[in-house]
């Protein structure tokens, strides 16, 4: 399963680079700064979709350690392919949920004046700054959504790091390695 999760890690993580790095090349050698409007909307959504899934993943990850770790000999039946499918696919899943939701929010306000952004990439910041209607109460509503999915994300991750730290807590011979660990740092 890690090597699955891995693969689907170096996917988002190749996609997410590629997002902005090709934009950013041609805008540098033919020396301009502008950016189609569609070239804006698929920027967005595909940046906040690779993001999205990333982060999610990196949890699935954890989750994925913390039953090799703590529970062994569950191991198989609880990470067997279809479950590492599943929570795959749910990482890549509210990737999209949260992609289309800030793209399509974004781009349904009107924009006035110049619809120059003076960057090589569109982000959600920059083009809030040139919409002529009151953008206020769709972002609540977008963030309100994002946050919940992200505090949903996090107390499954503090679930995961609650365990590993009781197990560190537990046994004598990884506290004494712990020790050592943080010496080096410090």
């Amino acid at each position: 399963p890690m090597y699955f999760f891995l693969m689907n890690l170096s996917i988002l993580d190749l996609g997410s680079i590629s997002v902005t790095v090709p934009k950013s090349i041609a805008n540098s050698l033919m020396n301009t700064r502008s950016i189609s409007y569609a070239g804006c909307v698929a920027q967005v959504f595909f940046l906040s979709f690779f993001l999205t899934a990333y982060f999610s993943l990196l949890i699935v990850m954890a989750y994925d350690r913390y039953v090799a770790i703590c529970q062994p000999l569950h191991y198989d039946t609880m990470m067997n392919s279809r479950a590492c499918v599943q929570m795959a696919a749910g990482s890549w899943i509210s990737g999209i949920l949260i992609s289309v939701l800030h793209t399509g929010n974004t781009f349904a306000l009107t924009f006035c004046g110049g619809n120059m952004v003076d960057q090589f990439f569109c982000e959600i910041p920059q083009l809030l700054k040139l919409t002529c209607s009151d953008s206020y109460l769709s972002e609540v509503r977008v963030l309100a959504f994002s946050v919940c999915l992200v505090l949903g994300l996090l107390c499954f991750y503090d679930c995961v790091i609650r365990s590993a730290l009781q197990i560190s807590a537990q046994n004598p011979l990884l506290r004494r390695d712990e020790h050592k660990a943080f010496s080096t740092c410090c």
